[in-house]
């Protein structure tokens, strides 16, 4: 994407003011979203994003600067201004002086790309469109809302270390909001598959699949009356239900946590964290997953990373500055929303691994409870990981059978303290897709998990 000559000579000027160390990321990015409503097209959009930023560290404080403007002028201007900002102008370093000479850190692609969305028009994709809306067209569904978009970035990151490293990243997703009405009631559904490849994604039945499955919500929902509120049992569904592992556990295993003692986990690699039955993975290595990636924003290959072995902490989640500032190792974790941040320990796909139990078998343990099918989203506290998540989809569970259908359920509950109080994992491991917000920016990550029982947990109701 850029000359190396060029590259080397913006990474010593920015280390010109006394910086141990630089980078560059450059990245182009190309989207495309499509949004109807009730069939019809409501909006088109999509657009190119395109620039650099240059990160410099001084021991383990950073200064990042980034510009639209890759020009030999463009790039040099901010990396003379980073130089200057720390009040040291003029100082060197021995290792800053001289050439650069590169090593390619590319790992091998871990999947390909078919029907590349840059060489697809749009028709076929509003076709992929329209036929999620046919799909949701099903009992009581008056409107449906849905959403096409694919993101094409091509990224090249290189540093004072001799890192050079590029890559391609595709990503596809179906959004489908569907809104069921009869009288006075009303209830909505809502299903958004994605993952790391091209139009082939939806060669088979996903959008049938994703307008069904919102519909099937929505029509569950419609004449659900409300929840009980208390302390029960809880069965937690397999899929998007992992997303309050991911919020209220997941954050507080990335080093950018930890390094701020913001993390109830910091100290603890090595101890009992969580029930014997729960282990889990953060892995960017899965072909064609939402969340993975063949590289990070820091050029470190992807990996798969154990975090929980048997309830037991294993693994923390670390970038290149959380390895410096907490010495646990990287993990290929650093990632960034685009050029105009910093990268950071961040999730990939991250989920809860099989258990042995049927999700038949954690329900038959319930004698009063909650059957919470499909969550919705919440708040997180930073550091603490108490939480409270909507229940989208929920059913009371009476002498282990799932019983009538409720609305307007919360879970509410501390991530550390759940995980040990998961006491069943059923062995239907599935995935969830989503968009996790962060110090770096929003970023695509898979959430997972079989279903899972929890002994006891508070449920807000009406």
């Amino acid at each position: 994407m850029l000359d190396q000559d060029l590259v080397a000579e913006v990474l010593r000027a920015a280390r010109a003011g006394g910086a141990e160390w630089a980078e560059l990321f450059v990245e182009d990015t190309v989207t495309t979203t499509l949004k109807l409503l009730q069939g019809e097209v409501k909006d088109v959009g999509g657009g190119n994003g395109y620039g650099a930023g240059l990160r410099l560290l001084y021991g383990t404080r950073v200064v990042y600067g980034y510009t639209n403007d890759t020009s030999r002028q463009g790039l040099m201007e901010v990396a003379r201004a980073l130089a200057q900002s720390q009040g040291r102008a003029g100082m060197t370093t021995s290792s800053g002086a001289g050439g650069l000479d590169f090593r390619r850190r590319d790992a091998a692609p871990l999947w390909s790309i078919r029907d590349h969305p840059l060489h697809v028009g749009k028709r076929r994709k509003l076709e992929v469109a329209r036929r999620a809306h046919v799909a949701a067209q099903t009992g009581h569904v008056k409107t449906t809302d849905v959403t096409y978009a694919d993101v094409t970035q091509r990224m090249l990151v290189a540093n004072s270390d001799g890192t050079w490293a590029e890559d391609e990243r595709v990503r596809s997703r179906l959004a489908v909001r569907a809104i069921a009405e009869d009288g006075a009631a009303r209830a909505e559904g809502y299903a958004a598959p994605g993952a790391s490849l091209g139009l082939e994604f939806f060669d088979g039945e996903q959008p049938e699949q994703a307008g069904a499955e919102a519909a099937r919500i929505a029509n569950a929902m419609l004449h659900a009356g409300y929840a009980p509120a208390g302390k029960m049992p809880v069965v937690i569904g397999n899929g998007f239900g992992g997303v309050i592992f991911h919020e209220a556990c997941g954050h507080i295993l990335e080093t950018t946590a930890v390094a701020k003692n913001a993390s109830v986990f910091a100290g603890k690699l090595g101890q009992q964290i969580a029930g014997e039955c729960v282990s889990a993975v953060d892995d960017g290595t899965i072909p064609g997953a939402w969340g993975s990636i063949n590289i990070d924003d820091e050029g470190m290959p992807s990996e798969r990373t154990l975090l929980i072995d048997r309830g037991v902490l294993t693994s923390f989640m670390a970038d290149k500055v959380g390895e410096m500032q907490t010495g646990h190792r990287r993990t290929g974790s650093g990632r960034r929303q685009d050029y105009t941040y910093a990268p950071a320990s961040r999730m990939r796909n991250t989920f809860i691994l099989d258990g042995p139990d049927t999700p038949q078998d954690l329900i038959a343990q319930v004698g009063l409870g909650l059957y919470a099918r499909t969550m919705g989203g919440g708040s997180v506290v930073p550091g603490t990981g108490d939480y409270n998540f909507t229940v989208n989809e929920g059913y009371m569970i009476r002498d282990g059978q799932i019983c009538e259908a409720v609305r307007g359920a919360a879970l509410v509950g501390n991530g550390a303290q759940d995980l040990m109080n998961i006491s069943g994992v059923a062995g239907d491991l599935a995935r969830g897709q989503g968009m996790c917000g962060s110090v770096s920016g929003d970023l695509p990550t898979d959430v997972g998990q079989p279903h899972i029982l929890i002994s006891e947990i508070t449920v807000g109701g009406r």
